[in-house]
C-alpha cells in the first residue's frame, strides 16, 4: 500500500476527529482503477464515525411518552 493513500487516510480521521466525531471503524482498500487505462492504483476509505447529540427534550426521558424506548 502506498504511503501517500495512508497519510490521506490520516489526515481524513485527523478532520472528522476535530469535528467531535468518534472514529469506530476505519478501513482502507487500494487497487487497480477497472475504469481507467492508467497504471496509478485508487484507494477508498470507509470511515464509521459516531458523534452523541444533546437532546432537545428540556424535561428529560421521563417525559417520553414512546412506548418503544427502554427505561
Amino acid at each position: 500500500m502506498d504511503e501517500d493513500m495512508l497519510d490521506d487516510q490520516r489526515r481524513l480521521v485527523e478532520l472528522i476527529e476535530e469535528e467531535g466525531w468518534d472514529i469506530t471503524d476505519l478501513e482502507i482498500s487500494a487497487y487497480d482503477s477497472p475504469w481507467s487505462d492508467e497504471d496509478d492504483p485508487e484507494a477508498t476509505v470507509t470511515i464509521t464515525a459516531r458523534k452523541p447529540y444533546e437532546s432537545e427534550d428540556e424535561e428529560g426521558d421521563e417525559s417520553d411518552d414512546n412506548p418503544y424506548r427502554l427505561k
